[in-house]
């Protein structure tokens, strides 16, 4: 009697641990979101140690994993430096009596500089009446911008007609606040530069219907050598010298001021929680070859983080097998897309074939080269890469809502099954 129990006891242990280790991946998934859109993580920026609490963080993961530090000395990470425009003080704006909402109601321009005015005039401009480039600087030489905020109703119908982009529009604009109404979803970003000028959007249903006057107060702050880092760790193989690598970038757009935090949930906390799930998982199941983790900094402002350790291997490249990279992975209700498809043909079809082999996801579509994250820099030195991002979810996109619980996470946990076969399947 005893020996049954036992050996059923057994059974029913091991049947639990197998169910807990299959329904593992959404708890350990949320949790990481969770932390890294924290208050303490400040949308992981460039203000309030955002980044940096969140590399020490990765590294602290990455230790705890067991996985071994790439390249000289002890330390996982790949310091770099490069210019940022950021915005850690006030900023704030009141049209007539009705005061802004920040990240909501208004964005300011990543690439402004400082402006303060307690009761500035404002002068309403229709560019829908400007016909063409010639017209258009006229009416900017006209500009009293000293004494004046210019609110520059129809830019989006100006550009068209210009065949311009808005950002190409703002940049041309003389030194001075400018406010261009908005309809739709604001959408934030971070630049690498500061301009002469001062650019706030603003949701177009906000804006009083008769304004006079505005208060408009914007502390920018331009860091020419911003410290960066990247996070790399690695589980060695039978093949030391040999490579499959998964990446993510972990950087968002932080702060806006000190009341608007971006905490980039999908875009790229998500990203970065399954790449602390494979690490973990692949920390206790080493493969033929080694495998390398890196989350990169700087993607946000351009790619820098990836573009940095192209240029600075601490691997060689040409020993890299193939690079998986992981962006927006927080709700795969659709499926998956994989970036550099048509590219890599063969990894693509192993890929599908995975997929159709366990009905893990509805769909892994097809999509050709695109220079959308950090998988481009190694394409372009030569090394296959696929960037694979998730379909499915609520939209929020670099802005204020994309948050840790407007995850869903549906479908995450097969994603995840899908992505460690691959990398078995990349190591035979």
């Amino acid at each position: 009697m005893i020996k049954i129990l036992s050996y059923s006891l057994l059974i029913l242990v091991f049947t639990k641990g197998s169910c807990a280790y299959a329904q593992d991946e959404i708890p350990f998934l949320k949790n990481q979101v969770e932390v890294l859109c924290g208050e303490k993580m400040a949308g992981r920026g460039y203000v309030n140690n955002g980044k940096e609490n969140a590399a020490r963080y990765l590294q602290k993961k990455f230790k705890e994993f067991g996985l071994k530090p790439v390249g000289e000395g002890d330390s996982f990470v790949q310091s770099y430096y490069f210019p940022v425009n950021t915005f850690p003080g006030e900023v704030s704006l009141k049209l007539g009596r009705k005061k802004m909402k920040p990240g909501i109601d208004f964005l300011v321009d990543a690439g402004s500089t400082s402006f303060k005015g307690k009761r500035k005039k404002v002068v309403q401009v229709d560019l829908n009446n400007i016909k063409d480039s010639k017209e258009w600087a006229n009416v900017k030489a006209r500009w009293n911008l000293k004494s004046s905020v210019y609110l520059l109703q129809n830019a989006d119908t100006l550009c068209k007609r210009l065949s311009e982009h808005i950002w190409g529009l703002v940049r041309e604009l003389p030194k001075g606040c400018y406010i261009i109404p908005q309809h739709g979803k604001l959408t934030w970003t971070t630049l690498d530069t500061q301009f002469t000028r001062t650019v706030l959007y603003i949701e177009d249903t906000v804006i009083p219907r008769k304004i006079k006057h505005a208060g408009i107060n914007i502390e920018a702050d331009f860091i020419t050598n911003d410290k960066n880092e990247n996070v790399i760790g690695m589980v060695p193989g039978a093949v030391k010298d040999s490579f499959i690598v998964f990446s993510a970038h972990y950087d968002h757009l932080g702060m806006m001021g000190r009341d608007a935090m971006f905490p980039g949930a999908s875009d790229n906390a998500s990203g970065t929680a399954m790449l602390l799930y494979l690490a973990q998982y692949f920390s206790t199941h080493p493969q033929h070859y080694s495998i390398v983790f890196i989350s990169f900094s700087g993607e946000e402002a351009g790619l820098k983080g990836s573009e940095y350790f192209v240029k600075h291997p601490l691997i060689p490249l040409d020993h890299i097998h193939f690079l998986t990279n992981l962006d927006i992975m927080g709700d795969a209700s659709d499926g998956v897309t994989v970036v550099n498809a048509t590219e890599y043909p063969r990894q693509f079809e192993m890929l599908q074939k995975i997929n159709l082999n366990h009905s893990y996801l509805p769909a892994v579509k097809s999509r050709g080269k695109a220079a959308n994250s950090d998988h481009y820099h190694f394409t372009e030195a030569g090394v296959p890469s696929f960037f694979i991002y998730s379909n499915g979810g609520k939209g929020y996109y670099h802005d204020v809502f994309d948050k840790a619980s407007s995850l869903s996470f549906n479908n995450i946990d097969k994603l995840a099954k899908l992505l460690i076969e691959f990398g078995e399947g990349l190591n035979k």
